[in-house]
């Protein structure tokens, strides 16, 4: 019984005996890997010493050059930033409460169509077919008859709403300025036949926005 206490009380003896050489040799690999990394480095710093953070971060040698303008940079454009919501705060609001603010229109808007008339009261339109020719969409049908003094006049002037496409071709056709886009672009309706308009319709509409159309053509004669 004794011998066995002994032997099992010898077993760790071995062991670290053993262990001992292995731990001893793991350790001096250990250390002599970085003994050589640590003179790799100071190589490389004597070799690079521009890449060496420790000499561009130093402390007590103050920032460099590019983290100065860096900074100074930002800061610039943080007070101009400021300095547009400064601005912005005390400029007029840009929207507009629609529908109780409407903004100005262009003399050249392109909105709901309307014929003219003559200050005499007389029709414009001669009948001449341009504006229904050079309509891309097919959007205007045109019937007329000879008068007994010879001139022709329209019967039947109806425009599809539903297929213009507000070229304007319409109207820079017209030699007479008879058909025009009038500044009007709240005809909205609930049925599609209330968008097919007559002859009747856009004379009405000619008559109601003369004074603003004779403006409009007036401003822009220079350019066509």
């Amino acid at each position: 019984m004794l011998r066995n206490v002994i032997r099992a009380a010898a077993v760790p003896r071995v062991q670290t005996r053993v262990a001992l050489p292995s731990m001893a040799r793991s350790f001096h690999v250990s250390s002599r890997s970085q003994t050589q990394n640590t003179n790799d480095y100071r190589a490389n710093r004597e070799k690079f010493p521009e890449d060496d953070l420790s000499t561009r971060y130093t402390p007590g040698r103050g920032p460099s050059v590019l983290d100065t303008a860096s900074q100074t940079l930002l800061l610039t454009e943080l007070i101009r930033g400021m300095w547009v919501v400064l601005e912005s705060f005390f400029r007029p609001p840009y929207t507009l409460m629609y529908p109780f603010e409407k903004g100005a229109l262009s003399p050249r808007f392109r909105g709901e169509h309307a014929l003219r008339r003559y200050p005499s009261g007389e029709e414009r339109c001669i009948a001449c077919k341009l504006c229904e020719a050079i309509c891309p969409a097919q959007a205007i049908t045109i019937e007329a008859e000879p008068r007994e003094d010879g001139s022709r006049r329209t019967t039947r002037y109806d425009i599809d709403m539903t297929k213009c496409i507000y070229c304007g071709f319409c109207q820079e056709a017209c030699p007479v300025d008879a058909i025009v886009e009038g500044p009007n672009y709240e005809y909205a309706t609930e049925t599609h036949e209330e968008l097919l308009y007559n002859k009747e319709k856009l004379l009405a509409n000619g008559d109601k926005w003369e004074v603003e159309l004779a403006r409009n053509l007036e401003a822009d004669h220079l350019y066509r």
